[in-house]
């Protein structure tokens, strides 16, 4: 089955995909922190033989594993497609994932909350993320009780996730308006509202590829539908003046623009070595050229899945081996090229 990053559409809107996140504990335990080993096996095999039913919006079983007993490149590559954090991947205590078969869902067990409930998909559509969440939490609580406090909302690891626990977040390519002027006050103007700015491979300069994430910076004080209602309108703000500032680009340097495109293009198709950060980059360049119409291809394609392939642990599980550094840059250039599509 496909993944859920291999149908993201590019050629229409500026936004990647987004993502729903609750941060919940079971009652019956104190927080992972604090908990022995044998708890955190006892409380993660609880869980998860009580969600062994759980199916995914098709009505398919989500299939169940035991983190702690995966191989440390699998969890790696799960982290680089958004699976888990650096915080799953380190953890030696007991911890479990359970995963739907295009990745889209996810429930962590043990990890940084004695439960983690995501949701991901292509495009703009927190809310309707937001109510499928919403669904799965009621199924999730129906058979193990939160801890919950009337005055604070669910209590969690971490303060900052106190509250609804809720972190609704939008990834945006943002190739020309990250490079004006006024980005840095108008990432500082979100904030002021409530939300937050970052680069999603790196800060400043350093994000090669364009990538942003805008999020809540609040989960207290606010309801579910205010959080989604209030990343929603970001995001949509940040892609109509992406727009507009790519617009007015095109109509002064549209050869120029066009002239990138194809030059990013022809490295990818042809080059035998390829830094991740060249690569980013070079993929950038596709993804605004072909949004703008500067260029076409032959086949429906997702370009983001291409920036999730070529990070080090997904090249190793493709080259079915492991692969220093000098083998991974010629390796990615080789997957760049057996999976970028022909123009027209």
């Amino acid at each position: 089955m496909s993944k859920w990053f291999e149908e993201i559409d590019c050629k229409n809107s500026n936004v990647i995909y987004s993502r729903i996140r609750l941060a919940r504990n079971w009652d019956e335990y104190v927080f992972p922190s604090r908990m022995t080993a044998t708890q955190c096996g006892e409380m993660v095999e609880r869980l998860g033989e009580g969600l062994k039913g759980l199916k995914d919006q098709e009505g398919r079983d989500l299939s169940y594993s035991q983190l702690d007993q995966m191989q440390e490149l699998e969890k790696m590559a799960l982290r680089e497609r958004r699976i888990l954090n650096m915080a799953c991947v380190n953890r030696k205590e007991p911890s479990g994932l359970l995963l739907s078969a295009d990745e889209s869902g996810s429930i962590v067990l043990g990890g940084d909350d004695h439960i983690r409930m995501q949701i991901l998909s292509p495009g703009l559509k927190l809310d309707e993320l937001w109510q499928k969440a919403d669904v799965l939490d009621d199924y999730v609580n129906e058979r193990f009780s939160y801890a919950f406090d009337e005055k604070y909302g669910y209590l969690t690891s971490f303060p900052t996730n106190v509250g609804t626990g809720l972190r609704a977040c939008v990834v945006l390519h943002l190739p020309t308006l990250s490079q004006v002027r006024k980005f840095q006050s108008i990432v500082a103007d979100m904030s002021r509202f409530g939300t937050a700015i970052r680069g999603l491979y790196g800060e400043g300069s350093d994000n090669y590829g364009s990538l942003y994430e805008v999020s809540n910076q609040r989960t207290l004080g606010q309801s579910e539908k205010e959080i989604v209602e209030l990343v929603t309108k970001a995001a949509a703000q940040l892609n109509n003046q992406e727009m507009r500032v790519r617009s007015a680009t095109l109509n002064t340097q549209r050869l120029e623009r066009e002239d990138e495109a194809y030059k990013s293009y022809g490295v990818l198709k042809y080059a035998r070595k390829m830094s991740e950060k060249d690569a980013r980059i070079f993929i950038s360049q596709l993804m605004a050229g072909e949004e703008d119409g500067l260029m076409k291809f032959n086949e429906e394609c997702s370009l983001y899945s291409l920036i999730i392939g070529i990070k080090p642990a997904n090249l190793n599980l493709w080259a079915k081996r492991p692969l220093d550094k000098d083998e991974l840059d010629a390796v990615r250039a080789a997957y760049i090229r057996q999976n970028l599509p022909e123009i027209v």
